[in-house]
């Protein structure tokens, strides 16, 4: 199951990098992270978090570990629990008048999950349009 947004900023590439590189600003425009606590490192590649989300009604914990990063135009983590692997990748390009951020969300789930995971494609829908309408006002906020 994949999920792709592309959203853009006036707010320039840097500013944009920053912000992103944090994982724990989730809290602010991703509405299923109820937390993300950044457990070990500088936010560089190794750095972990721990995440708690919600998604079609299961509170949901994911342990993020950043796995490329290289400024100011990509940010990759891993994600995973027992029942899924998530990676999702930042790609940042500086435009004539700010930035574009596209995210894209690759969720492989494991178990029966992957028999389930067709089933909850409009709720996956969903949950990138709403993270794209928070990306986008948080983004202008900077």
């Amino acid at each position: 199951m994949i999920v792709s947004r592309e959203v853009t900023t006036a707010t320039q590439v840097g500013k944009v990098f920053a912000y992103l590189s944090d994982f724990e600003t989730t809290t602010q425009w991703d509405p299923g992270t109820v937390r993300t606590t950044r457990v070990d490192g500088d936010g560089g590649v190794g750095t972990v978090y721990r995440n708690t989300s919600t998604f079609a009604g299961r509170t949901t914990d994911l342990t993020y570990v950043v796995t490329r990063v290289r400024a100011p135009e990509l940010i990759q983590l891993r994600g995973e629990n027992a029942t899924v692997v998530a990676v999702d990748t930042m790609t940042l390009a500086e435009t004539p008048d700010g930035t574009r951020v596209t995210y894209r969300a690759e969720f492989t789930f494991k178990g029966v999950w992957r028999f389930v995971a067709p089933l909850l494609a409009p709720a996956f829908r969903r949950l990138g349009d709403q993270a794209e309408a928070g990306l986008r006002t948080a983004l202008a906020e900077l």
